[in-house]
């Protein structure tokens, strides 16, 4: 193994003194790095951010800690250590930065001093910290633990006979929420808010009941108070959606809830001169989509108000700025990622276009940014053609400035497919929508290529111009792909992303289908060379295209949802649809359920068809996938089953399984590809 290694690389780099380009590959994707959480120092002359890539001997991503000036120049490791490192924060003077990393016992904290460069661990915890923030006078820091608990017993069992081999004793809940995708079976446990001196000491836990108290922190100007997010409400597993905001006294313990709504409250952010606490949430419509908005009110709670409504987009990641005059924020328009400020007042302006290119796979959203308190945005830049880049843009400017080119020496040798934008009218109501197209390296229009729809997952999510492995790579091996945001996809105003709501899948399908029809009539598709996949919810409108018509010559369809009654009350995330995906619950709606289960229309299948899915799969089990493999087998259309050992709903979190997913596609694409080069007919 090590010798084919050997020789790949040693390939490469003849490859590269030859000057010769080449398609984007499979092994490609092992040297792929790229810039996540940049944070930028106070005074704007430093970032510090963590720099991911790819591990091909031990199959999975890694990420470190470097630091650069923002002219670009000094780029550097933060440390010596060889370990994963991530969460940095500036001290409020900038001339410390904590930030967490592994160890042999697990993640702790640690402190690196920027003036002479040395580290130090400051904790020693039972479980991982999170949400870790500097007191405004840089002496203290908070964060969020796991603090574990005793799972129910109800049964005493006798005493088994010393050095006996018994079975394991049974694993008994009694929680809503007892197991996520992708973790497993969750320990009984809350978390709670803890703060330690920065210069390392003990911990102290500052909060305390039976209720999680994670994400944002942020603390009162004098730092006598914490505020953060919970849901200390007594039926708060059933209200999953509902939070408010808190502030708890450090000297006392003393708990104030400052909302009260039905509803998430959630991300406060205290002002710079102590005057507001901004945060982001909605009133809860129960609805399939509700965009999140920027909310401020004192620090009593009192005189709450909205000041984003001017923006018909969910905002993120709020930051204010240093004069306490308004608020920056992540928002996606049409697919793109923005960077965006609001006044007190609500007046929004947009600062920064294309954040994203953390999300690697498939072309989703992402990406994040941080603010000097001159007002320099430190913030991941990505396009069609390379994943994120640190790009600083400076107060008043209009044009950020890129200061990393970290995959410089492999693009400079390879070929992309390139990306363009497409938009056309749905047939079902005329609304305008948005899709993308990626042609083949060294596209030749006077060519016949098959031609791909790759459906996003969600569905309430969205794809854009970002970066993607996968639609690279399914462009490398000869295909057009076509990647839509039909109606039900975010970025494009509540009303749209929320037309799903009792009627999904829809009318996302015409979408779908039109968009099709539009590739045909741009002469990029051709009625018999068309071709379906997706994944999860995208699985869902693969397999519903199929079972709607008889157009494509083969699919793929990856951990999808088949049946929705079984799915809303096997997978790890249940209780989520119980209220907002149907009326009434599975056993009082079953025609409802049925009605746009998948495999209702199995029976009209006609398609070759692969099914795909993770075997450790909890938000879409393999038994979802398997309703629709039996189905077929027993109807004898040509199908295949191919699960994927270890692997949970995010199939590609390994890249040999994300290399894994992308070649058995293109496969059994391969297999009815009328126009292969070893076939000979057309």
């Amino acid at each position: 193994m090590q010798r084919f290694f050997l020789l790949f690389f040693l390939g490469l780099s003849a490859q590269f003194s030859n000057g010769q380009k080449t398609n984007f590959s499979y092994l490609d994707v092992f040297n792929l790095q790229y810039v996540s959480d940049p944070q930028i120092s106070p005074n704007g002359d430093w970032v510090v951010y963590r720099r991911m890539g790819f591990d091909v001997m031990k199959d999975r991503a890694w990420g470190n800690l470097w630091m650069l000036k923002t002219d670009g120049s000094q780029h550097q490791k933060l440390t010596s250590r060889e370990v994963s490192e991530n969460n940095p924060k500036w001290s409020p003077s900038g001339d410390r930065i904590v930030f967490s990393s592994s160890t042999d016992e697990g993640s702790e904290i640690y402190l690196y001093w920027v003036k002479t460069g040395k580290i130090a661990k400051l904790s020693q915890l039972p479980f991982s910290p999170s949400a870790i923030t500097w007191s405004p006078d840089g002496t203290q820091l908070a964060f969020s633990m796991n603090v574990a608990a005793k799972a129910p017993v109800l049964a005493k069992m006798p005493r088994k006979p010393k050095g006996a081999k018994w079975a394991e004793a049974p694993r008994i809940t009694d929680r809503v929420y007892h197991e996520a995708d992708g973790r497993g079976y969750i320990k009984p446990g809350f978390n709670h808010i803890f703060t330690i001196p920065a210069n390392g000491g003990a911990p102290r836990q500052i909060t305390s009941g039976d209720w999680h108290h994670r994400g944002t922190l942020s603390w009162s100007k004098d730092a006598t108070a914490i505020y953060f997010s919970a849901n200390r409400i007594e039926d708060w597993e059933y209200r999953f959606r509902n939070s408010e905001i808190y502030s708890v006294n450090l000297k006392n313990g003393d708990i104030i809830a400052l909302t009260d709504r039905n509803g998430p409250d959630y991300e406060p952010q205290v002002s710079p001169d102590g005057k507001y606490i901004a945060y982001l949430g909605y009133e809860d419509k129960v609805q399939a989509y509700q965009i999140r908005k920027v909310h401020i009110m004192n620090m009593d709670g009192s005189d709450k108000k909205v000041i984003s409504k001017a923006l018909d987009r969910s905002i993120s990641g709020i930051k204010w700025d240093s004069n306490s005059e308004g608020l920056y924020f992540n928002y996606d328009d049409k697919g793109n990622g923005k960077i965006g400020h609001v006044s007190l007042f609500g007046k929004v302006t947009k600062l920064a276009d294309n954040r994203g290119g953390t999300t690697l796979g498939r072309p989703y959203g992402s990406g994040s940014y941080s603010i000097s308190k001159n007002g320099t945005i430190a913030y991941t830049h990505s396009r069609p053609d390379y994943p994120a880049e640190l790009a600083i843009l400076k107060a008043k400017q209009k044009t950020p400035r890129k200061i990393t080119k970290l995959n410089k020496a492999l693009f400079d040798y390879k070929t992309l497919g390139r990306v363009e934008e497409v938009w056309y009218k749905s047939s079902f109501d005329g609304r305008d929508i948005q899709g993308w197209v990626v042609y083949p390296p060294n596209y030749d229009a006077t060519k016949k290529y098959p031609f791909m729809v790759e459906n996003h997952g969600g569905p309430i999510l969205n794809y854009g111009d970002r970066f993607s492995i996968e639609m690279q790579l399914y462009a490398s091996e000869g295909y057009i792909v076509f990647y839509p945001n039909a109606r039900g996809s975010t970025s494009y105003g509540e009303e749209f992303g929320n037309l799903l709501y009792n009627n999904y899948p829809g009318q996302d399908y015409d979408d779908t289908m039109d968009g099709v029809d539009h590739c045909i009539k741009m002469g990029i598709a051709h009625e018999d060379q068309l071709f379906v996949t997706g994944g999860s919810a995208g699985g869902i409108m693969s397999a519903w295209m199929i079972g709607k018509n008889n157009r494509f010559e083969a699919a793929v369809v990856a951990k999808p949802v088949m049946n929705w009654i079984s799915k809303t009350l096997v997978a790890d995330n249940y209780f989520g649809y119980a209220n907002s995906r149907y009326p009434g619950q599975p056993w009082e709606n079953f025609e409802g359920y049925w009605k746009f289960s998948p495999l209702s229309l199995v029976g009209n299948i006609k398609t070759p068809t692969m099914v795909m899915v993770g075997m450790n799969d909890l938000r879409t089990p393999p038994s979802e996938a398997k309703q629709l493999y039996h189905a077929l087998k027993l109807r004898k259309i040509e199908t295949v089953l191919v699960e994927i050992p270890g692997a949970s709903h995010g199939i590609a979190s390994r890249p040999s399984n994300l290399i894994t997913k992308i070649a058995h596609t293109v496969a059994w694409f391969d297999t009815y590809r009328k126009n292969k080069e070893n076939e000979k007919e057309e």
